[in-house]
């Protein structure tokens, strides 16, 4: 099993009005250095997988599907390995442990 932590950011070719306004609201609040504000997208994915390698082409493609607008946004991604929780397997859903 594995955890994607997903990032998605604008492309740097794109406008950004949210991340504009919150740079004013934090000039305003009196963080004079802040020089620019980029607003993007946190997600954590649980996949259940027991081979790295078919995770990855999963989360990739659920960015490339879903999670991402391929025309403005960006993505990367990271994957940690979880450990199988108590009585469950590390095999696909629905596989049990027991015999």
């Amino acid at each position: 099993m594995f955890l994607a932590k997903v990032f998605v950011t604008l492309k740097p070719a794109v406008n950004d009005p949210q991340g504009l306004t919150v740079m004013g609201g934090l000039k305003t609040l009196g963080f004079k250095s802040v020089e620019s504000v980029r607003l993007g997208k946190y997600l954590e994915v649980t996949v259940n997988e027991s081979d790295r390698s078919q995770a990855e082409a999963q989360v990739s493609e659920m960015c490339r599907q879903l999670l991402a607008n391929p025309v403005i946004e960006e993505f990367r991604y990271e994957l940690e390995a979880l450990a199988p929780r108590p009585g469950e397997s590390s095999g696909h859903p629905g596989a049990s442990g027991k015999s």
